[in-house]
């Protein structure tokens, strides 16, 4: 059974940073796309960031600047650095990927718990 589990949420001051990571487990034959998406509070979850399996990035345009993402394909993991936080970060982030996980070839999207960014002073 196929899993992502993120890490690196917490609590960080205006300006700060931040390293979230992503880890798939289970049985896997490979790794598509690798998104990061996120929710604040009441508003709907909005898509920050992509990473191809080829290693290209596309970013939202609040975070364009400011946060990176990159994959390690060895170690099934993805990571959004973020940095010059902004109380606007304040979201539950998410991890996304299109994992194939059968011989035959079936692939779906896989979705991590979720873990929480909190810009404040």
């Amino acid at each position: 059974q196929v899993q992502l589990v993120e890490s690196g949420g917490g609590l960080v001051q205006p300006g700060g940073s931040l390293t979230l990571s992503c880890t798939a487990s289970g049985v896997i034959f490979s790794i598509g796309a690798m998104r990061w998406y996120r929710q604040a509070p009441e508003k709907e979850r909005e898509l920050v960031a992509t990473i191809t399996g080829g290693g290209s990035t596309n970013y939202a345009d609040s975070v364009k600047g400011r946060f990176i993402i990159s994959r390690d394909n060895g170690k099934k993991t993805v990571y959004l650095q973020m940095s010059s936080l902004k109380p606007g970060d304040t979201a539950v982030y998410y991890c996304n990927a299109l994992i194939v996980y059968s011989i035959h070839g079936s692939s779906a999207d896989f979705w991590g718990q979720g873990t929480q960014v909190t810009v404040s002073s």
